[in-house]
């Protein structure tokens, strides 16, 4: 009898949650379409809505799509098919990436060649493969530097390209976009330019297994010598995991696993209860500034899917603690002195993805409850 008893508490208690859950997801899902109905309203084919004013601005000279580009694939886990398909159809019969203008190369391969391949991924719509494969085709043209690591700017008509100074992130973070490229088109052309450029910055790496922070990609001349995880470094260090889960190079592997262990040996400041990853010097490994960003959060995602989820646990813990001291997280804060030096909040999303992978890997409801306060303070 006890234990139907407790089995059936078990049950009310999932019951209950699962309940939570579906009614917090309804209530994300139906601010997503509000914001959404309202961009189409006052920013219909431009980049970016600007709320307060109910006017649109747009990131270069022209509209490039980025707006509907990037809440695509957000629509489709959403189940939203209408505005998806409204999508699906503007980008396959209308766009057109033959525009006279200079474009940041890893912008525009991130959220922009990004979106258009899981487009295709859902729909296998070939006026969508062809939209991607001709913006892959104009990105390519950036990476034809001395060595091999992307021009800052690249002219999508023209193919000219500028901007010897990138950081690590700009200089190697293609892998993902340029391989799945690559898969769908059946030509290793774009992936072989992406590893290239990625085995450029690690083949530079110093005796400890450490990178910088920004590098000169013609020279191959580092031109800041901090190793960090943060803003500038953080895709770098996605990309190298992910691209070896998802293609399983052994030669992206080795990259990774030598790159992890060096950021936990040099990087990582640990006491009993926090855990911080620090600049440090490339070099030396000793330690140049304890400022962290936002942007920074987004490591106890990476760590969770590396299998690494107690360290991952602590992490989050850390950063979760920073966002109950102030009701939001501050974009620059000194973990030493214990204080923010840029106390605003810009919407940033890693703290968040953080929760949920946590949440997915562990079954955590200490997660979930994370990502319910985060949205509710939001």
């Amino acid at each position: 009898m006890k234990k139907c008893i407790l089995a059936a508490a078990a049950m009310i208690c999932y019951l209950s949650m699962k309940a939570q859950t579906a009614e917090l997801s309804n209530s994300v899902k139906q601010e997503f379409v509000k914001a959404w109905d309202t961009y189409k309203r006052y920013a219909w084919g431009h980049d970016v809505l600007l709320p307060l004013t109910k006017q649109y601005t747009d990131w270069y000279e022209e509209p490039l799509h980025i707006s509907p580009v990037d809440a695509y694939s957000t629509m489709k886990v959403m189940g939203l098919q209408k505005q998806a398909r409204e999508i699906e159809k503007y980008i396959a019969d209308s766009c057109s990436f033959n525009r006279d203008v200079y474009v940041k190369t890893f912008d525009m391969n991130k959220r922009v060649l990004g979106g258009l391949l899981a487009m295709y991924s859902y729909t296998h719509n070939l006026k969508v493969l062809a939209q991607t494969k001709d913006l892959g085709d104009r990105l390519l043209q950036a990476f034809k530097s001395p060595t091999g690591i992307p021009y800052y700017w690249v002219n999508l008509k023209t193919g000219k390209a500028r901007g010897e100074k990138v950081n690590t992130a700009e200089a190697a973070a293609y892998t993902l976009e340029m391989g799945i490229l690559s898969y769908y088109t059946k030509d290793p052309k774009y992936y072989q330019a992406a590893k290239k450029a990625t085995l450029a910055v690690y083949g530079r790496r110093s005796q400890i297994n450490l990178v910088g922070n920004v590098i000169n990609n013609e020279t191959g001349e580092w031109l800041e010598t901090v190793s960090y995880i943060g803003a500038g470094g953080d895709a770098y260090y996605e990309y190298l995991l992910k691209t070896w889960l998802l293609f399983r190079d052994p030669e992206i592997r080795k990259m990774w696993e030598q790159t992890i262990t060096a950021i936990h040996t040099y990087d990582a400041e640990e006491s009993d209860t926090t855990i911080w990853y620090r600049k440090t010097d490339m070099y030396s490994g000793e330690i140049k500034n304890s400022a962290v960003t936002l942007y920074d959060a987004y490591f106890p995602a990476l760590l969770c899917i590396d299998d690494d989820a107690e360290r991952a646990g602590k992490l989050q813990s850390t950063w979760n603690n920073i966002w109950k001291k102030y009701g939001l997280e501050p974009m620059i804060y000194d973990y030493r002195k214990q204080q923010p030096s840029s106390p605003v909040y810009e919407l940033n999303p890693e703290i968040i993805e953080s929760a949920w992978y946590l949440y997915d890997y562990t079954r955590d409801t200490t997660y979930l409850e994370m990502g319910k306060q985060y949205y509710g303070d939001i």
